[in-house]
């Protein structure tokens, strides 16, 4: 593929390219010197899976791969202890070394679901950051200042109402940028929100005598709530490598305004298709949404689960059936008592994160036991015409995706 072909691909649903122009001239020197690109991802293992909203650049990156480049993903296992400040509105709390670990290896085995092997280099920035000495780290520091460090959003907001800012948090940029040059970066790809970052690295870069990166940002994936991005720590996620019936549900679950959105980022391939028949009237929503769901199940797991999920899902929400082998089992030894508090047996079961939360619900209607809706928080025995003697099986059901057959093997107190 010619350069020209090459940057028109690359463009391909990129917000921003700085400098406007550059990334052509990358890669006619890559050519003359027949030599790869390196083409730099940093993500830091704050949360032990990737999702989605990580598939966006992900993607891109595997397109430079495609075109015979290398790609460099990097594991922030350092950079996870200080916390990434974009974006947010307090310090971040630091990680265990632990927890990084933990994540990184989950982030290394992962990635590979879109990435080649082949031509993807994982690295660690503790490979440089922990050797680092005192004098080294004053170095970095010197190449940037405080007023220009000021001049991102978060911190100025932060600063302007008097709220804290560590110190470490005006290494973190500095970090990043410094990653840049350890690894001699051609170009360096992040979200919308990482663009202060990635032109820092562009200045350290510099500072060292390394030729500055081309920075490239993408358009960050709003949740399943349809309003924040997608984060593990808002629960509005799909991870890669949950199960195909979860994923398939939650991309069911979105709106249909979302579901396009969704398509923009996630299958561009045919986002303008679907878009132009659901217009026409020959793709109802619904069917573009099953599609779309599809398409995420297979992307991961492969067509055959994705086709199972998606019958599955027919016969639970279209058909009015529960099919067993969706519904998972909790037991307890004990019998079922004659006063059983509800928000306590949801939140034990997993069906809600806090007896708050499942009191809301109970509140809302949305909690269904052996198909009847209970608007109470204490359920009884509900076994008064069940033969004595014999354990209880309670079907609940929490929403439109939560579900648990709950098993009491001893006989009811009645």
């Amino acid at each position: 593929m010619g350069v020209d072909a090459a940057v028109a691909r690359l463009y391909r649903g990129v917000v921003d390219v700085v400098p406007e122009g550059e990334l052509a001239g990358k890669l006619e020197l890559a050519e003359r010197e027949g030599r790869p690109l390196r083409v730099k991802l940093g993500a830091d293992p704050s949360a032990p899976d990737l999702h989605l909203g990580h598939t966006v650049v992900l993607a891109k990156l595997r397109e430079f791969q495609e075109l015979g480049h290398t790609v460099i993903f990097l594991i922030g296992d350092f950079t996870a202890r200080i916390g990434d400040p974009s974006g947010r509105s307090e310090t971040r709390k630091p990680l265990s070394a632990e927890d990084v670990q933990r994540n990184a290896t989950t982030y290394t085995e992962q990635v590979f679901r879109i990435l080649e092997r082949e031509h993807t280099e994982v690295r660690f920035n503790s490979e440089w950051m922990s050797t680092m000495h005192a004098d080294d780290l004053v170095r970095l520091c010197s190449h940037y200042t405080v007023a220009r460090i000021l001049e991102r959003d978060d911190f100025e907001l932060r600063f302007r109402s008097n709220r804290p800012i560590g110190i470490h948090e005006f290494l973190y940029p500095l970090v990043q940028g410094y990653d840049s040059v350890a690894l001699r970066a051609d170009i360096e790809l992040g979200g919308t929100d990482q663009r202060f970052n990635l032109l820092v690295g562009r200045e350290i870069q510099k500072a060292y005598g390394v030729a500055p990166q081309v920075i490239m940002t993408m358009p960050l994936l709003e949740g399943t709530d349809g309003v924040q991005k997608m984060s593990k720590s808002l629960g509005n996620y799909v991870g890669v490598t949950e199960a195909p019936d979860d994923i398939f549900g939650k991309v069911m679950s979105i709106s249909d305004e979302l579901m396009l959105r969704w398509y923009d980022l996630l299958a561009p391939d045919v986002a303008e298709r679907a878009r132009s028949e659901i217009a026409r009237g020959t793709l109802h929503p619904r069917q573009a949404k099953v599609d779309l769901a599809v398409r995420q199940v297979a992307r991961f797991h492969g067509q055959d689960p994705a086709r199972a999920a998606q019958r599955r899902f027919d016969q639970r929400f279209s058909r009015g059936e529960l099919p067993p082998d969706l519904v998972p089992e909790w037991r307890s030894a004990e019998p079922l008592p004659a006063e059983l508090a509800l928000p306590a047996l949801l939140t034990t079961i997993g069906l809600t994160k806090s007896n708050s939360e499942a009191r809301r619900l109970i509140a809302q209607g949305a909690v269904r036991v052996d198909g009847a809706v209970v608007r109470t928080e204490s359920l009884g025995t509900r076994v008064q015409d069940r033969a004595p003697n014999a354990a209880v099986a309670l079907l609940i059901e929490v929403g439109k995706r939560r579900v648990c057959r709950v098993i009491f093997d001893a006989p009811a107190r009645v």
